[in-house]
C-alpha cells in the first residue's frame, strides 16, 4: 500500500462532492463558520475561538487557479528530511488555488503547460509518486481538470 508523504495534510479518499480526488485536511470554526487549511489548534483567524470550536473538515481536492508561476532557480533543502524522497529540481510550477470549499492554498502543479495555464481555470488534486526506494510514496499536487 502506498504511503502518503504528508498524511497530516491530505488523504487519498475524496469528499462527497469530489470522490474521485484526494481531500485536504482542513477545519471549520463552529462559532463563526470560517473554513481554513491546514487543520490547526491555535485559534480561528476570524473570531479567535480555539479548542472545541475548531472542527476537522475534509476539503475537496478541486478548485480554481488564481495565479501560477514557473520556478527556475531552486535551492534544495539541506539536509533532506528523508533520503528516500526525490529532491525537487527546477524548473517546476506552483500555483495559488481557491478551493471549492473556501480556502486559498499555494501548491505544486504537475502535468501543466505554463503557457496554457490561465487564472480561472479548473484544477484538481492528484497524488504523484515522489519516492526513490521500493516503497511507493505519494504527495499531493494539482493539475488542470480535463
Amino acid at each position: 500500500m502506498p504511503e502518503l508523504l504528508k498524511s497530516d495534510l491530505y488523504a487519498s479518499e475524496g469528499t462527497t462532492s469530489a470522490p474521485d480526488y484526494p481531500s485536504l485536511k482542513g477545519g471549520k470554526c463552529a462559532h463563526c463558520g470560517y473554513v481554513f487549511f491546514p487543520l490547526q489548534p491555535y485559534g480561528c483567524e476570524v473570531c479567535g475561538r480555539a479548542g472545541d470550536s475548531l472542527k476537522p473538515l475534509a476539503l475537496s481536492g478541486c478548485g480554481t487557479l488564481i495565479a501560477s508561476t514557473k520556478v527556475h532557480i531552486h535551492k534544495p533543502r539541506a539536509p533532506a528530511e528523508r533520503s528516500d524522497i526525490k529532491p525537487r529540481e527546477a524548473p517546476f510550477m506552483i500555483g495559488s488555488i481557491k478551493l471549492d470549499d473556501g480556502p486559498t492554498i499555494r501548491t505544486l502543479l504537475v502535468d501543466a503547460d505554463e503557457r496554457a495555464l490561465k487564472p480561472g481555470q479548473r484544477v484538481v488534486g492528484k497524488l504523484v509518486p515522489v519516492g526513490e526506494g521500493a516503497q511507493v510514496i505519494l504527495d499531493l499536487r494539482f493539475t488542470p481538470a480535463s
